[in-house]
């Protein structure tokens, strides 16, 4: 299973809206015949490509795959169907599918005899396949806050200059990390100050082809038609509180704003907004995961990475969970996730 999520992992670029799966197939020896992964949507999925690097050694093999092999038809055909029809004689699952039109797959292998096993090494196959699991389970997307700051937890100096806090290095690794999720979200305060791309980037520049949808909350719908956020591809959407609907205080509602997002098959946002957006997505509960790119720099004035959370107190604070610490050049990575 371990072997089945790195495989996965390779697909964490391509294949969103669809989760990322990994397949490794054993002959009754327990040899590796045919390893495979879910490179997209209209791509075979991972258990098709393990069946056909197999190619006849599949007749009483072990298929180990991270999610719950699929159980209808779609652009691709059932995984459960193939892996009948090539005489897989046991199946070794990470985690059951939450999408209810592609569950049913360990009934469908049961009944055709073929011996079922759940629950295996979960964790990793959670880990893995994170963003699309939560966005499936809660009808809304996956949240990670991408955020970088001085050592003193600043975003900008006193004069607003931001460029760069942190080394080429550690902006490399955001756009990996932008490539990995379908949208970007911004507030409309850092499109006006700062008329951003969001798109992303490879090291000298170049987009990719790929993109994500551009997503600016703007209450009243101030962003320029000029703003380099809305781009000549089409993937922009300056989303306003008369189309999503207003909050308590009149600004976008956030968690509307997420649900609309799901229903266009959106699964994983990165938060990219200033404070004032973070500071809401994270009192609304809104936010899963933070990844925190921490410069060594000392400012001791300027912006800070959150506004006014309206905590008095410590004991009312925000607390989170370190997964994950990494030097990225000269700049230290932490990946925090919200706890439950």
């Amino acid at each position: 299973m371990a072997r089945a999520a790195v495989l996965a992992a390779r697909g964490r670029a391509t294949t969103l809206p669809n989760p990322v799966v990994g397949c490794v197939l054993l002959d009754p020896d327990g040899r590796i015949v045919g390893e495979g992964w879910h490179e997209g949507q209209g791509h075979p999925h991972a258990e098709v490509m393990a069946l056909r690097a197999a190619g006849s050694a599949t007749r009483g093999a072990t298929a180990v795959v991270t999610l719950e092999p699929c159980a209808h038809t779609g652009r691709t055909g059932p995984c459960t169907e193939a892996l009948i029809d090539a005489g897989v004689a046991r199946v070794v699952i990470g985690v059951d599918d939450p999408w209810a039109p592609a569950a049913g797959g360990v009934r469908v292998l049961r009944e055709a005899g073929v011996d079922v096993e759940t629950g295996v090494a979960a964790d990793l196959a959670e880990d893995v396949n994170r963003p699309w699991l939560t966005a499936t389970r809660r009808g809304r997307p996956y949240v990670t806050w991408k955020v970088a700051t001085t050592l003193d937890g600043r975003v900008a100096a006193a004069d607003g200059s931001s460029r760069w806090i942190t080394g080429m290095a550690a902006r490399a690794d955001g756009h990996r990390l932008r490539g990995e999720c379908d949208v970007v979200l911004a507030g409309v305060g850092t499109v006006l100050a700062d008329d951003p791309e969001l798109t992303v980037r490879e090291p000298g520049g170049t987009a990719l082809p790929r993109q994500p949808l551009r997503v600016v909350a703007d209450s009243a719908g101030r962003t320029p038609t000029s703003a380099r956020v809305r781009g000549a591809d089409g993937l922009c959407w300056v989303a306003t509180a008369a189309e999503v609907g207003a909050d308590a205080t009149g600004r976008v509602d956030l968690e509307a704003l997420l649900v609309g997002l799901f229903a266009r098959d959106r699964r994983h946002v990165l938060l990219e907004g200033g404070p004032t957006l973070a500071a809401a997505m994270l009192a609304a509960g809104l936010v899963d995961r933070v990844v925190g790119y921490v410069a060594p720099v000392l400012l001791g004035a300027g912006t800070p990475a959150v506004a006014d959370l309206g905590i008095g107190t410590l004991t009312d604070a925000v607390r989170l969970s370190l997964t994950d610490v990494a030097r990225v050049g000269t700049d230290v990575r932490l990946t925090l996730e919200a706890l439950p």
